[in-house]
């Protein structure tokens, strides 16, 4: 190598293959992710006992679900900015330990107003960590593969999510809903220790934060690079105006695409917390048990899975935007088909996990979508901020759920209503436009390297 070897990271990710560290990286995220997931939908599968064993009413459970929500939008507002001043790591070191003790002290809670607190701390840290999740991964994999990689990890929230129906169905008989809620929060803290071992750090971020070149090395060089003492890293990245991070989401030709991402994810989020919460309320009440109601919530979760692998990979291949438009509108056809529809339960359990398909899978692709629209000076701020204000669909639906179940009557009319919602997102992504602000050269002084320009190709 020669004296003066610049290596844009960016670029060096993009032309190699996915090494088994890259590997590493998306299994633990996807184990993170997994456990988020388990403990954003655990409520909605205890939900009914909880209604039970404390006589409290469907309307008296919207505030405990609501709260839930309410930490999770504020955890990832806060998270964005600190993550892209901290780094992805540190933040969501602090995030899953947040997340996993308050779920474990949730099982200590005697009234709703209790729980509903506990609830909104454990959403503190639920809010941090999907988002920090998908920063670094997308900062880790090749641009050719970054759609589906993403939906790839971020499928281990469907499969918590939905493996939850199953635990719960057979917990729940023998323990009751407390060991339910135990479960979520005792395996992430264990596994705490090796994820704070084992998982990186960005580069990309590494490389916009003028961190040393060696550390910066050793990451790369886990990843199957070979880099000499002179080796200098930089980042071909958009000119960011010196501006607090929140407002930069709206500099730059980035506000049409930021208000777009989160109209989208609000409207997708508004249905499937909605389904999450009462979904298994709803089966219970058309006389389902406990134990099959749990069972067919879990199917909406583990469509999503599916859902999510292929429109990822769909993604990658076609314009992203249609694809999620597409699976967006299918969804909004399965939930009218659940609500004019008057099937029996194996036809209806059947839609449920179309409905998770399409619509959880849009929501997925939505994951791999955001993070490609932002610079990485500004990633995890976007990415953070679309999932902040999106949740707040989650906060309303999750809230009014029991009171919608309570003026219509007829369990169904809740599909026919978030047929609604569905349609929307598909027609708002479908708006979406790329930013194209000039570039610079991040990582190292262009004065020191004469020859930058030529090896860069910048012109």
């Amino acid at each position: 190598m020669s004296n003066n070897t610049i290596v844009d990271v960016k670029t060096w990710i993009d032309e190699r293959p996915i090494s088994k560290y890259q590997w590493v990286v998306l299994g633990l995220c996807f184990i993170i992710i997994m456990f988020d997931g388990y403990d954003a939908a655990v409520m909605g599968f205890i939900a009914p006992a909880l209604i039970e064993d404390w006589g409290i009413s469907r309307a008296e459970m919207g505030p405990i679900l609501g709260a839930a929500m309410f930490g999770v939008a504020i955890g990832a507002l806060i998270a964005g900015p600190n993550a892209d001043r901290f780094g992805r790591k540190r933040v969501l070191m602090w995030s899953i330990l947040c997340f996993a003790l308050f779920s474990l002290l949730s099982t200590f809670a005697r009234t709703p107003m209790e729980m509903a607190i506990l609830r909104f701390l454990t959403g503190l840290g639920l809010g941090a960590v999907m988002p920090n999740t998908v920063t670094l991964v997308s900062e880790y994999m090749p641009e050719r593969r970054r759609s589906l990689m993403i939906t790839v990890m971020y499928s281990g929230f469907n499969v918590g999510s939905g493996a939850g129906g199953f635990i719960a169905a057979g917990l729940l008989p023998h323990f009751g809903w407390k060991a339910v809620i135990f479960a979520g929060g005792v395996l992430p803290l264990l596994m705490l220790p090796l994820l704070m071992w084992i998982l990186p750090e960005s580069a990309m971020y590494m490389v916009v934060r003028n961190v040393a070149k060696e550390k910066i090395a050793k990451v790369l060089t886990r990843a199957g690079g070979l880099f000499s003492a002179e080796t200098k890293f930089v980042l071909k990245a958009p000119v960011i105006q010196k501006k607090a991070k929140v407002f930069q989401l709206f500099a730059n030709g980035y506000a049409k695409g930021t208000i777009v991402l989160w109209v989208t994810y609000f409207m997708g989020l508004f249905v499937i917390y909605l389904l999450n919460g009462w979904l298994p309320t709803i089966m219970r009440n058309g006389g389902f048990s406990l134990e099959r109601a749990a069972i067919v919530a879990g199917l909406f979760q583990l469509g999503g899975t599916f859902g999510g692998l292929m429109v990822g990979g769909l993604m990658d291949k076609y314009t992203a935007k249609r694809v999620i438009a597409g699976f967006y509108i299918m969804g909004m056809v399965s939930l009218l088909s659940q609500g004019i529809g008057n099937f029996g339960p194996d036809v209806l359990a059947l839609l449920v996990f179309i409905s998770g398909v399409c619509i959880n899978g849009a929501q997925t692709g939505l994951q791999a979508f955001s993070p490609a629209f932002y610079p990485t000076e500004m990633r995890a701020t976007g990415v953070c901020w679309m999932h902040g204000i999106g949740r707040s669909g989650a906060i309303i639906s999750s809230s009014m759920g029991g009171i919608l179940l309570g003026v219509f009557s007829g369990e169904n009319m809740i599909f026919i209503i978030l047929a609604l919602p569905a349609l929307l997102a598909g027609l708002s992504i479908l708006l979406h436009r790329a930013a194209h602000p000039a570039e610079m050269i991040k990582g190292v002084d262009i004065t020191d390297i004469p020859e930058l320009s030529r090896t860069l190709n910048i012109r």
